[in-house]
């Protein structure tokens, strides 16, 4: 068993869909009213049925008061880093500290390149998101010496200003699945964010999956506990218990404890665009999971 003892955190997985275009914006005032802590959106900037994403986040912050905003995960080789820094800080400024940052390498290469984007290979990636991080922390670090320089392979800054610093420290967390990247998680980032249906063993899977990012962590001189353990997940809500995330609100609960016992996820987002759904899971399942993790821990 490896719980690394975060708080949870629960949230939502919204598609951005241009068409009705507010529909994205009141499931995320549904999300809070729900009491879910956080609501997020995919992005992927070549789908034109898609509203952008972070002017999307943008005004769902403008319509909102507590709820925290991310992307999941943005798409690094269309935005930009030491701009998308800028226009976190900026939103985080705007939002009163709301503002989490989840990055993605980038997958559909063929819809990134017709955007005009870069080919990248997945070793390019990996350098790529690393650069990306450098950039974006050195932007936010205001209180560093100079001006800032980067000269990376696939992203540079040279003598960039930096700033503005956000309203809060903003995580980074990254979309990874593979070793490498995996391991650049625990080296580097703040979070990890994947999610459950690309895991080839489900749940299981996140025991070699959290390996990785602990041995990334602890060789870079970091507590792996540093790292956060999020996952989107989906299923649905029904009467008589079926399989994993298939059956009551008190099942899901369960499964959720058990999930951030064994395997220290502590952030668990639903996909889904359904209201009622967002309505039970924060209201019914989120703090059954919560009670059932803190007595297990107390115990």
């Amino acid at each position: 068993m490896t719980d690394y003892g975060h708080e949870l955190t629960f949230g939502c997985f919204v598609t951005p869909v241009a068409q009705p275009p507010m529909r994205p914006v009141e499931l995320a005032l549904v999300a809070e009213r729900a009491g879910l802590d956080l609501v997020t959106y995919q992005d992927h900037p070549y789908q034109a049925a898609f509203t952008d994403t972070w002017t999307l986040m943008s005004f769902v912050a403008a319509r909102t008061e507590r709820i925290r905003i991310c992307g999941n995960v943005l798409n690094l080789p269309l935005r930009p880093p030491a701009v998308l820094a800028r226009a976190a800080a900026g939103l985080d400024l705007l939002s009163g500290g709301r503002v989490e940052m989840g990055l993605g390498a980038g997958a559909f290469w063929d819809a990134i390149a017709a955007m005009g984007g870069p080919r990248l290979e997945p070793g390019q990636a990996v350098r790529a998101i690393e650069e990306a991080i450098a950039i974006m922390r050195g932007i936010w670090a205001v209180d560093e010496p100079g001006r800032l320089r980067v000269d990376g392979e696939f992203h540079q800054v040279d003598g960039a200003k930096r700033g503005p610093a956000p309203a809060h420290p903003i995580p980074i967390r990254i979309g990874a699945l593979k070793p490498r990247m995996l391991r650049l998680t625990g080296r580097l980032a703040d979070g990890w964010l994947p999610s459950l249906t690309y895991l080839p063993d489900g749940p299981a899977s996140l025991t070699a999956m959290n390996a990785h990012i602990d041995e990334g962590a602890t060789g870079a001189g970091r507590d792996p506990a540093a790292v956060t353990r999020y996952l989107n997940i989906g299923g649905q809500f029904v009467g008589a218990g079926g399989g994993l995330f298939d059956g009551p609100p008190e099942q899901w609960a369960e499964q959720i404890a058990d999930i951030a016992l064994t395997h220290g996820t502590s952030g668990f987002v639903l996909v889904s665009d359904e209201p009622g759904a967002l309505e039970l899971f924060g209201r019914e399942v989120a703090p059954r999971a919560r009670e059932l993790v803190a007595a297990e821990r107390k115990g």
